[in-house]
């Protein structure tokens, strides 16, 4: 990485090795230093990433590790996705306390990284792997986001043309899934231009922001996007879509209902634009997804992990069903209960 500041999008590792830990925990620092979180919590973070980084080593399968910076409220501070298929946890709650190891060693690893983190999650099965999801703030962490995502881009390319975004909008909670055409800076340019439109967009519903979307991309080679807006007053999520994003209500998990995309290309030509009303309830959870991502999931094989923070879910579902000869995006928002 180097000296300017890391975009909002990340960087990945792969972590098979012990030589990583220090690449990752430079790259932490550096970030958390960017962000003026101060020396102690600085220094915080490199333990975070050090250790993050040595369970992947010692534990995982197929590691890998994306630093980047999170945002909320005005504030700034670093986030680390740490992801695994390696054996697993029984008990990711009794394996985070200090003193417990799976392997023999002293098991401080969890531990310390529970101490030194704003946030902390994670969702671990047995025979499928380990999530973890960390903050780290200079301050007391703001409240836990109601959506959360994870990108990654095709093998071989450092920029995804996939990607989502968050906004509360005069009251309206929306998320856009957008897949840039193709791969590369070109389709990563056409989702950049998506987000800016959006966090500029008008408060509307979905069908509005699309078409409002659609215009703003003219310059662009276009994307396949969708807009979702949750309204637990109403008991209700609407839905716009163009294009191949996949999306679906889950709710106990089991899915309940695939959403409605329409054919089209934002940017390209004006396409028809239809939105859809679905039954929206406490407890619900909304996944979209790019075609990055296979959609022969099902959250019912994952046991308690509709209970875990949006961020670990999505990424359990990049994990698992994301393939790596194409960018994937995953997004999952949570009806409060």
């Amino acid at each position: 990485m180097s000296g300017d500041l890391l975009s909002d999008h990340g960087i990945w590792f792969r972590v098979e090795s012990s030589s990583a830990a220090s690449a990752v925990r430079r790259a932490a620092e550096r970030l958390g230093t960017q962000l003026e979180l101060g020396a102690s919590r600085t220094a915080d973070l490199a333990i975070v990433a050090a250790e993050l980084t040595s369970n992947l080593v010692k534990h995982a399968e197929e590691g890998s590790l994306l630093l980047r910076p999170v945002r909320r409220s005005g504030r700034a501070g670093v986030e680390l996705i740490a992801i695994d298929s390696g054996p697993g946890m029984a008990d990711l709650t009794v394996s985070s306390r200090d003193g417990h190891s799976t392997t023999g060693t002293l098991g401080i690893g969890l531990g310390a990284i529970a101490r030194q983190a704003s946030w902390f999650d994670g969702y671990s099965l047995p025979g499928r792997g380990t999530v973890l999801a960390v903050q780290v703030w200079s301050g007391p962490a703001p409240e836990p986001s109601w959506a959360g995502g994870l990108t990654r881009p095709i093998t071989g390319e450092q920029v995804s043309g996939d990607g989502y975004a968050v906004r509360v909008a005069e009251g309206r909670h929306q998320v856009l899934v957008c897949d840039g055409l193709g791969h590369g800076p070109l389709a990563a340019a056409a989702t950049d231009a998506a987000f800016a439109a959006f966090r500029a967009a008008p408060a509307g519903p979905p069908g509005a922001v699309v078409l409002h979307l659609h215009r703003a991309m003219s310059h662009t080679r276009g994307a396949a996007l969708a807009v979702a807006e949750l309204d637990p007053a109403a008991g209700l999520l609407r839905y716009a879509g163009l294009g191949n994003i996949a999306a679906m209500i889950v709710v106990g998990g089991e899915r309940r209902r695939s959403l409605v995309s329409l054919p089209g290309i934002a940017g390209h030509r004006r396409p028809a634009v239809r939105e859809y009303d679905y039954p929206w309830q406490a407890g619900a959870t909304l996944v979209m997804h790019s075609d990055g991502v296979v959609d022969r999931w099902d959250l019912a094989d994952y046991p308690g992990l509709d209970g875990r923070a949006p961020l670990v879910t999505a990424a359990t579902l990049l994990r698992d069903a994301g393939i790596r000869r194409d960018d994937a995006c995953v997004l999952v928002a949570r009806a409060e209960s």
